[in-house]
């Protein structure tokens, strides 16, 4: 009995820092996509509309691979992901960065440990060329968006199965000697209801991607 009260203190005292981590999280993630749009001088030097309509649309494929880190470590997945690429200019009639575009992406897999169970994801991010570090082999990036998310599982503390699915990552391309390039990324995934439902224990991964544009 001793030992379980002190287990129960001690989830009590946890939960104040874990809503911490989750809100601190939450923000880093927003602050990063707003920083995608000022890190860059006007596009204006590209020519304007005209230079615009020259960027085409994209389209890609991969496949995740992700492990959680908080509260837990045991939850491995795979997934399959699919999206659609323009430039911002396109999307979004505002100033932006010449660097930067827009994505729109679905995600779909499987838990693989501890047990098996479905999970997809729909969501959008902002993708930032890195082009003073890009070479011809190379082109570098950052991201950063905001999406939703089912998991077919809870974990202890996390009141809901549909959830908001903020990322940050960083990433290349990798330009083959013929047809379209490859890319390989790495992402932070953080997943919460954002105080939706009263138990809102958030769930913290580490994502790899590896695909190819076609």
């Amino acid at each position: 009995m001793k030992q379980l009260a002190f287990m129960y203190r001690a989830q009590l005292q946890w939960q104040p820092i874990a809503v911490m981590l989750n809100t601190v999280i939450i923000k880093l993630l927003s602050g990063l996509v707003v920083l995608l749009v000022l890190l860059s001088p006007s596009r204006s030097a590209r020519g304007g509309d005209d230079e615009v309509d020259k960027i085409p649309t994209r389209y890609g494929m991969a496949a995740v691979l992700g492990n959680t880190f908080d509260p837990d470590d045991d939850i491995n997945f795979v997934q399959l992901s699919g999206f659609v690429m323009w430039d911002y200019d396109k999307v979004w009639r505002h100033w932006a960065p010449e660097p930067l575009r827009f994505k729109v992406e679905g995600t779909a897999g499987l838990t693989t440990s501890p047990k098996t169970r479905g999970m997809a994801s729909v969501g959008m991010m902002a993708l930032y060329y890195l082009e003073f570090i890009s070479n011809h082999r190379l082109n570098p990036y950052i991201e950063g968006g905001i999406g939703v998310i089912y998991t077919d599982f809870q974990v202890d503390g996390q009141g809901s199965r549909f959830n908001f699915n903020p990322q940050i990552g960083i990433g290349t391309e990798f330009k083959a000697d013929s047809g379209p390039p490859y890319f390989g990324a790495v992402r932070l995934s953080h997943i919460s209801n954002a105080g939706l439902h009263e138990d809102n224990r958030g769930m913290n991964s580490v994502i790899i991607m590896i695909g190819r544009f076609f």
